[in-house]
């Protein structure tokens, strides 16, 4: 296994001012090239509509249970992951489902990434719930948890219900799908070190290492309290990335990692030091050829 493991995003998204779609052609092909490349992870984002920063463009995300599903059918040896799942737009039973269906139809190469909310504006337009987005997210987890891992949930709560509910089918891997929680501050890492197998966090800064370096220190602090061995957790670290860029580039979703080859490798290794495990990256534009600098990206890396 790689030092650090490295998955692609695949962004399913326009804004309003761009008429295009986004084909699942593209996408598969996309999907195909990434396998081909060697990289560990696919990930699809789960999203649904509405502006992503204060004030700017309205987006729209193809589905995020569809997407991933139609990803593990067209390959066959990468993993497949969501990045992440809003427990906020899901009946906590219904997304531990379709964790367990994209697991059986990937032939056991799921990773459930889940999250509390979203990163647009788009829950009034669809009628989900605006209040209390956080609590909900725990009791989601007092659902989904259990189901994944034991096959059975009982929770009679404020926001979610489950009466005796139990995980049939159970797909591939009863009790082994792997669990990424994204969080970020001390009552998020509460839940990873109760529940995750691997921790998820997203550079915002300018200079995505020292912001993600940052926050070690915090997490394993939160280990070192519940009693858990930090080195049974991975880490995540997510950022954006625009390899045929030479100069500064700023995306909708922060700055980005910007080429040569070389430039990007060292960034990821400086991940990798600081103490990351694995590392997924958007990259604009979103083309085969951008992909295949990715791909340099990789080899170098592996040829450490």
């Amino acid at each position: 296994m790689r030092s650090l493991q490295i998955g692609v995003v695949l962004g399913t998204w326009r804004s309003t001012p761009d008429p295009r779609p986004v084909p699942w052609t593209d996408l598969r092909a996309l999907a195909e090239r990434a396998e081909m490349l060697g990289f560990d992870t696919i990930w699809s984002p789960d999203e649904l509509l509405g502006r992503v920063v204060s004030g700017g463009e309205v987006h729209g995300f193809w589905d995020g249970i569809a997407m991933p599903a139609a990803l593990a059918a067209s390959t066959t040896r990468v993993k497949i992951g969501t990045w992440v799942m809003s427990a906020l737009h899901r009946n906590p039973g219904i997304a531990a489902k379709a964790a367990a269906t994209i697991d059986e139809i990937s032939g056991g190469r799921f990773v459930l990434g889940l999250g509390a909310g979203h990163g647009g504006t788009g829950a009034r337009a669809f009628g989900l719930p605006e209040d209390h987005v956080y609590e909900r997210f725990e009791e989601a987890l007092e659902i989904i948890v259990p189901l994944l891992r034991a096959g059975q949930a009982d929770h009679h709560g404020t926001y979610h219900t489950a009466r005796d509910l139990v995980q049939k089918p159970p797909g591939p891997r009863p009790g082994g799908i792997p669990l990424m929680l994204a969080a970020h501050g001390p009552r998020g890492y509460r839940h990873v070190v109760r529940h995750a197998d691997i921790w998820s966090s997203y550079a915002t800064g300018a200079d995505p290492t020292a912001d993600l370096a940052a926050r070690i220190a915090p997490f394993e602090a939160a280990c070192a309290a519940a009693g858990r061995d930090p080195g049974t957790v991975r880490r995540s670290a997510g950022l954006m990335v625009a390899p045929l860029t030479a100069g500064p580039y700023e995306s909708v979703f922060g700055a980005a990692v910007t080429g040569p080859i070389d430039k990007i490798a060292d960034t990821f290794r400086s991940i990798r030091d600081a103490g990351f495990t694995q590392l997924e990256f958007m990259f604009e534009p979103q083309t085969t050829a951008a992909l295949d600098v990715m791909g340099g990206v990789l080899a170098e890396l592996d040829a450490d």
